[in-house]
């Protein structure tokens, strides 16, 4: 495959390659030296127009981590904020022989778009809220790691779905690899349209943790909110957060997930999430050899 956008184009056994390719990158991280020269003579620019923690800095580890030379692009030191547009900053860039451009934009498709505009590689590190494949990647390589397999998992994912790309990246790959996912949230936040075969939409959490081997809490997005999406904080903490007394409706063994940034104490109790039954510091852990993986799938690839 050429980019990384999302996973229309992208078949099960090429997924399941990308997760045995992290598997290899974990084992590289493991070893006393850090570091391949997989990628070396190759440049990867990240290019991110909205903020970033855990995203922004694995993809530089890793592209590091392979002896590829790192461009960094921040938004807000450069002339977008004299009114240069996003094709036109692209093309300046690939002008510097890039190889391979880490895009995260506030535009849903702006991925997309750069794909058409330059001959470079384009991994979409979120774009509005469409689409954020390698967080995705990473809550897979994640799941697989501690369960053995993805095959036959449920897996609910409970918050703002509305303006998850996360949940959406999530609910197109975990039913590509044979698991079922399950969707809840306030019927404001919650687009009935995401409901298709492997993925179920429910307003009721019980039912949406109801035996599940995995749970997925979403940060509320309130910036990207306008007034109306909740009567109030208080009341959606009451009826959504994810914590101690509504877990046992899930599996036994059933683990907590979370994307990040987390609103402690909002979308998930703080003390779960702190507590043997969390796997979130494991997801930021594994998000550097899956980024790893992709990088080599698409510059390799181009060689």
């Amino acid at each position: 495959m050429k980019h990384l956008l999302d996973f229309q184009d992208w078949d099960r056994t090429s997924l399941e390659g990308m997760l045995e390719t992290t598997q290899i990158m974990a084992e590289v991280l493991d070893r006393p030296v850090k570091k391949v020269p997989a990628l070396q003579g190759f440049t990867v620019c990240t290019a991110f127009f909205e903020n970033s923690t855990r995203t922004r800095l694995s993809f530089e580890l890793a592209a590091r981590r392979m002896s590829a030379d790192v461009l960094t692009f921040t938004a807000s030191t450069s002339s977008t904020t004299k009114g240069e547009s996003l094709k036109d900053t692209l093309e300046t860039l690939e002008q510097m022989k890039i190889d391979l451009f880490v895009i995260r934009h506030s535009a849903s498709g702006a991925a997309h778009l750069a794909s058409r505009w330059t001959d470079a590689r384009i991994i979409n590190a979120g774009d509005g809220r469409r689409a954020h494949p390698t967080q995705a990647l990473l809550d897979a390589y994640t799941l697989k790691q501690h369960f053995g397999k993805l095959e036959g998992l449920e897996i609910a994912i409970v918050g703002d779905v509305k303006h998850s790309r996360v949940a959406r990246s999530n609910a197109d790959l975990l039913v590509k690899l044979g698991a079922k996912v399950r969707l809840c949230g306030p019927a404001t936040l919650l687009p009935k349209e995401l409901e298709q075969p492997g993925v179920r939409v429910t307003t009721n959490l019980q039912e949406a943790l109801e035996g599940a081997n995995a749970v997925m809490a979403l940060r509320l997005q309130l910036e990207r909110m306008s007034t109306g999406y909740i009567p109030s904080l208080p009341e959606y903490q009451q009826t959504y957060q994810v914590n101690f007394k509504n877990l046992k409706h899930a599996a036994p063994d059933a683990i907590i997930m979370h994307p990040g940034p987390m609103n402690r104490d909002v979308e998930l109790e703080g003390n779960l999430a702190d507590s043997s039954r969390s796997v979130i510091l494991k997801q930021v852990e594994n998000g550097l050899p899956v980024r790893m993986a992709v990088l080599y799938h698409l510059l390799v690839g181009k060689k």
